[in-house]
Parts: C-alpha cells; structure tokens; sequence
C-alpha cells in the first residue's frame, strides 16, 4: 500500500478529512452544510451570534461604534462599505436578534439560481463533503471565514467563466487564446506520475519560460485547463500535488513575478489544500534574491511545505527513482514529455445529446438524493428531525450516494467535456470509470 502523507490523508480522528473528523469538526461541516442550504433555498442565511463568538469578542473590545455583529460579519468579508449597518437593521426589521448577521447572494454578487449549479459542478466526481472541507480546513474551522472563502471561489468561477476552460477542447482554447498549443507543447509545464506519498507530481522547467513570449491571459488560462485536467488524477485518500520548480540553467530572464503571484492567489485562493509539497530544484544563486521577494507572498502553511534539492539524487528523497524521468540523473523512468493533440473523432459523444441528456438526469437526480441525505443528517437529534433514523444509518446511506455520485459522473464525462491529453495518452493514464493508472517505463 502507498505511503501517505502526514496530515495529508484520512489516517486519524481530527484530521479534517472524510471520514477522520471529530464530533467538533462534523459539528463545522453540518453547519457550513446548513447555511448553503438556506442560502440556496431563499437566498439568505441567518448567522446566530453562537456562530461568530470568537469574533464578537474582539469586537468587544473598544474598537468604533458598530456592534460585534456588524463588526464580526464585515471582518468576515459577508458585507462591504456600508452593506454591514443595513444588514444588521434588516435583520432586526425582520425580527432578528442582536448577535446575528444576515448573510445575502446579492451582497455577494451571487444569485439563488447560479449556487446550485456552481456547487455541484465544482464538486465534479469528489464527494462533496470532501470540496467544503478543504475550505473549512484553509479557513481552521471558522464556518463564516470558510463560507467566505468558499463562495469568493464561486465567484471567481464565474467571473473568470472557468466552466468555457473545463469543458473545452484544447483546438477551441487554441483559437481562442493565442499560442495555447505552443504552451502545451514547450514541455515547460506536465504532470507525470506520483511522488512517495501519492501525490501526482507537476513539473516546471522555469529555463523554458519566457514572461513576454505569450500573453499573459493564455498563462492565466493554460494554469486553470491544467489544475481543472489534474483534478480527475487525484484519487482519495490522496487529495493534493507535489510541484517541482525546476530551476536548471534558470536566470532572471526566465522570472515571471505576475505569473508567481497568479498561481500563489490560485492556490490558496481558490483551489485551497491542494498543495502537498513544493520541490525548489537546483536553484542557482541569483534565485536566493528572487525567493526573497516570493517568500513573504506565501501562506505560512504553504511556505512550510516548500522544500530544496541540491541535485538530482536528492530528488529521491521525495520522489521514487522509478517514477522520476531519466531527464533527472537518478530517474529510472524513460518517459519523455510530447503532447499530443486532438484525435479525430474523440470528442463525437459531446453530439449525443440524448445520452447526454439522460446522463445529466441521473446525476442531477443523484445530487438531490445526497442533498435530502444531508439535510436528514443536519437536522439528527434537532427538533426539525422528520425522521426516526439514527445518524449512523444515515451517515452510512449518504456514502454510499457519493459513490453513487461518482459513478454517475464518470458516465456523463465524456459527454458534457471534451477529452484532455491524459485521456488520450498510450497508455491511457485517465481511465473512463474516473480511475488513474500510472505507467512507468523502467
């Protein structure tokens, strides 16, 4: 069995991973659950002041004029400019207390009819739990800080039409976006393989990246098509990367400081825990006054999982020698990166728009039944329970939705996203059932 990751995978009480959470942490999850539910239903949610303690208290502490609530929930970021004050009188119009804060879509330049959609579609073949627990975990279990994160990613989803990325094939993001294929082509970026703990590992051969030789929109893209392609390569438990920056033969022409901070802000922003390891590869001199500059850009959870190779022997530490490319002097794998371009007729079931349509069916369907699951799971042992069942039964019932879920997925894939260079690879790393095999040639 493959090693896994300290901390990183499911391997004991209060991890905050599917599965391993503490009553506590499970008590996060049905809130952060709860308040979706609301806000998706009417588009509002009420925080009540139990929820927003921590915060309250430094409200409490002197600073203005404006009550905890109003401070609590604009620290929070739910409310802008003068949004917080009117929230707080709303609430109280609408008979609210003091101590609670009313959450709104529009505030947040979202609406009832794009959560849903957003929700789900951002949930792809994970289980759902497992998208909402890595923003709760970015966010150390504060619900109104995750939920923040969380819908900022949506958001961001939309604004950046992230879905046209996902679901396009790579000849139409070519024509949209000038010098696409040569990106994918150049060899400066690929993901090949695992590390020691699981991880698919992602590498950056800085040498081969010019900031003025493509536009830096078709970077900003190309970044997404990759992470939106890599998220069908992880497989649970294993829920996050390794990244090696390659830094042979790097000097500053190659330093791209905007495209630094466009994957620091994409990272922690809005693809949270995602990042596993860092692998900082034969760093030159002049790079220790480039890290000066990037380092303080970092989270300190992520500055943490940076890490520095000397050589390509050190790379082995992390890396096993028989899935490490023979380009690095201790690799035994003879894999050599080329893409390769659209096949004919690999995309044909995208035209099948029955299937298509009965396909969406059933996982929408699929997605309501976990969705009432949860819901009889929040409200266990609350006088809003409708049922008798125990939360175990529950609990039990719900997994086996998710599974169902995935299945589900996988058979609506190919007809609602076009094939990316993994599905086409020989062999095939990306296999039809959402399952990943790896080939090593050694």
């Amino acid at each position: 069995m493959t090693k896994l990751a300290k901390g990183d995978i499911l391997t004991a009480p209060g991890t905050g991973h599917i599965g391993c959470l503490t009553p506590n942490q499970k008590k996060t999850l049905k809130e952060v659950w709860s308040i979706i539910f609301s806000i998706a239903d009417s588009g509002e949610a009420v925080l009540p002041s139990e929820m927003m303690h921590e915060v309250q208290k430094e409200a409490n502490s002197g600073k203005g004029a404006q009550s905890a609530t109003v401070q609590a929930a604009s620290k929070a970021g739910w409310f802008s400019n003068n949004k917080a004050a009117k929230a707080e009188e709303d609430a109280k119009a609408a008979g609210y207390g003091a101590g609670m804060a009313k959450i709104s879509l529009s505030d947040l330049g979202l609406s009832v009819d794009q959560l849903r959609p957003i929700l789900w579609d951002n949930a792809m073949g994970d289980h759902p739990d497992s998208l909402l627990l890595r923003f709760v975990r970015a966010r150390k279990w504060n619900v109104v800080n995750s939920l923040n994160m969380l819908f900022k990613a949506f958001k961001w989803r939309l604004d950046e039409d992230i879905s046209a990325v996902k679901y396009s094939s790579d000849d139409k993001l070519d024509s949209q976006h000038p010098k696409f294929f040569e990106q994918l082509e150049s060899g400066k970026f690929y993901i090949n393989g695992t590390d020691k703990d699981g991880r698919i590992v992602a590498y950056l051969n800085v040498r081969l990246h010019k900031p003025n030789d493509q536009p830096a929109k078709t970077l900003e893209k190309l970044t997404v098509y990759v992470m939106e392609a890599g998220r069908v390569l992880l497989e649970c438990p294993v829920e996050t990367v390794c990244l090696v920056f390659d830094l042979t033969g790097f000097s500053l022409a190659n330093m791209d400081f905007n495209m630094v901070k466009y994957l620091v802000t994409v990272f922690e922003a809005y693809y949270p825990e995602s990042l596993g390891r860092i692998i900082i590869h034969c760093a030159p001199f002049v790079f220790w006054g480039v890290w000066k500059v990037i380092q303080p850009w970092l989270d300190p959870v992520v500055a943490a999982k940076v890490c520095f190779t000397r050589n390509d022997n050190e790379l082995t530490q992390y890396i096993d020698a028989n899935h490490l490319p023979v380009q690095y002097k201790s690799g035994k794998d003879k894999f050599k990166y080329k893409y390769i371009r659209a096949q004919p007729g690999e995309n044909k079931r995208l035209e099948d728009t029955e299937t298509k349509e009965k396909l969406v069916a059933e996982w929408k369907k699929t997605f309501w039944k976990f969705e009432a699951l949860t819901r009889e799971w929040i409200a266990v042992g609350t006088p809003e329970a409708k049922s008798a069942r125990t939360e175990a039964e529950i609990e039990a019932e719900r997994e086996q939705v998710a599974k169902d879920l995935r299945v589900a997925f996988f058979k609506m894939d190919p007809y609602i996203r076009a094939r990316n260079m993994f599905h086409r690879s020989t062999p095939q790393v990306a296999q039809d059932d959402g399952s990943v095999k790896w080939t090593y040639n050694n």
